[in-house]
Formats: C-alpha cells, structure tokens, sequence
C-alpha cells in the first residue's frame, strides 16, 4: 500500500487566472477536495458522524510553490499524515503534476492541521480524534 493518498485532478479553465496561471486558492481547495475523497473512501462512517455532531474545524492551511500550472494540466495530489494528536491531525500534502511522458514535477507542498470538536455550534467542545479515523490514517503516516 501506498504512504500517501492520491486524489488526481485535471485543471480547468475556471481555475486559472487572464494569464493561465493557477489561482492560490484552488490548492487549498484540493488539499479540502483530497481529505475529502479519503473520508468517502477510507472512513465512510466518519462521514456519517459529521452528520451528527462531529466537526472537522480547518485549523491552518499553507503551501509552497515551486512551479506554475495551467489549464489542463494533471495533477495528483498526495495527502500522507504527519501528526496525530488527541484531538487534532495535520495533512501534508504533494502536488505533482503527472507528465506525459509518464514522469511527475513537484509543483507544491502544503500543509493542513484539523481539530475535532462535538457539540451543538453554539457549544462545541473539542474531542477526540475518532478510532476509526485514526486507523484509516495509520497507512498513511509520514
């Protein structure tokens, strides 16, 4: 198995700037769009309990860049744990665009830290990270 979870994107136009270029906005989105896919994929009950009353607070997000992108450019972008705590989990995440010729370039590296918290919104607490969620990140860990 893998260190990392892979979710592959193709860029569109819709995410690019007037000159092609890729908006900073869209890699955060795709580090959200990542850890989603691995919830769906990995952790569906973890889904279920977001739907009661488990939040997932985004704490802090960031990324590096280390070369452009544009339209139509495929990308994978990497997600591998790199802190677990009771009740917090940190991301980071590989960009790497997937060449043609079958080669990858690492365009950016980030980073996400997420808390857990119950409660009703107007009262929540922070929890712990769920067990079933810590063994679908056990793979996964840097």
């Amino acid at each position: 198995m893998s260190k990392y979870f892979e979710y592959v994107h193709t860029v569109c136009f819709e995410e690019t700037n007037i000159v092609g270029n890729v908006y900073y906005v869209n890699y955060l989105s795709w580090q959200g769009r990542c850890r989603e896919m691995f919830l769906k994929e990995r952790a569906p009950d973890v889904l279920a309990d977001l739907q009661d009353d488990l939040k997932l607070f985004t704490l802090k997000v960031d990324c590096e860049f280390f070369a452009e992108i544009t339209a139509f450019d495929e990308l994978s972008i990497r997600m591998r744990l790199t802190e677990l705590a009771q009740t917090q989990v940190e991301f980071g995440f590989d960009y790497l665009r997937l060449n043609q010729d079958g080669s990858e370039t690492l365009i950016a590296r980030g980073r996400q830290r997420v808390a857990c918290m119950r409660g009703p919104n107007t009262r929540t607490a922070p929890a712990r990270v769920p067990e079933s969620l810590v063994r679908a990140l056990e793979p996964y860990a840097s």
